[in-house]
């Protein structure tokens, strides 16, 4: 009997997207389905449109041609982008990009600054986040005064404050030694079977990507379709 496919959480579809008066071309008609739960990694070198496919997903850019989609409907006739990431989508980035001037436990209660939740109830959310990624003891330390693992693990609290459908990591593991990028992709993989949440790594690194259950590598600005799909690691 066929295996029925899951329902799809997000849909790319013909997506070209060009820079410098059309001089890059960084994607030249990406189609790409991801379902509900996916973990996938998407892989290839520098300047291949992997960090661009992924800020398409996240509405962060919207592309030249074609179309993206989320649980059907088309991210263009969304008019308030900003709110449906906030409330959508978490985003995990190389740079952590996190306030120096906050404490860990206000980093993570930042995206809440919207949201219907009292000032007490974000805070007690904040330390159960930062609880659940190994830092409760550092919920009062600033960014400088935390390991760069440390950092990506306040950042990665941070992106679930709003408990997001999607969660977009971008070489999350890309300023990391060999040690922290164990327990970040590690984490990332317990809270994806955790919480069933949809997750797509941009990573370069093939030790990072052995973590997705898929992997889709990108070569200027296409999907290479004859790529190997190798079983996931098993943390």
């Amino acid at each position: 009997m066929e295996e029925l496919s899951k329902p799809c959480l997000a849909e790319v579809i013909a997506v070209t997207r060009s820079y410098e008066n059309g001089r890059v071309r960084a994607l030249r008609g990406i189609d790409l389905r991801i379902e509900e739960g996916d973990f996938v990694a998407i892989t290839g070198s520098s300047g291949s449109g992997k960090t661009t496919l992924l800020q398409m997903l996240g509405g962060l850019d919207t592309p030249d041609s074609g179309e993206v989609r989320f649980r059907g409907q088309a991210l263009s006739a969304i008019r308030d982008l900003s709110s449906f990431r906030a409330r959508k989508v978490g985003f995990v980035f190389q740079s952590f990009h996190l306030l120096a001037t906050l404490t860990a436990c206000e980093n993570v209660q930042v995206p809440m600054v919207e949201s219907p939740l009292p000032t007490k109830e974000r805070e007690k959310r904040a330390i159960q986040l930062l609880d659940e990624v190994g830092l409760a003891e550092r919920i009062h330390h600033r960014p400088s005064e935390l390991s760069g693992g440390e950092r990506q693990r306040v950042a990665i609290a941070r992106s679930l404050a709003n408990e997001p459908d999607l969660l977009l990591a971008d070489e999350p593991t890309g300023n990391l030694d060999r040690e922290s990028t164990s327990m970040v992709m590690e984490l990332l993989t317990r809270i994806h079977r955790k919480n069933g949440m949809t997750l797509i790594l941009v990573t370069h690194d093939p030790s990072a990507a052995a973590y997705a259950h898929r992997q889709v590598r990108m070569s200027d600005g296409l999907i290479d379709p004859n790529a190997p799909n190798p079983p996931a690691v098993t943390p």
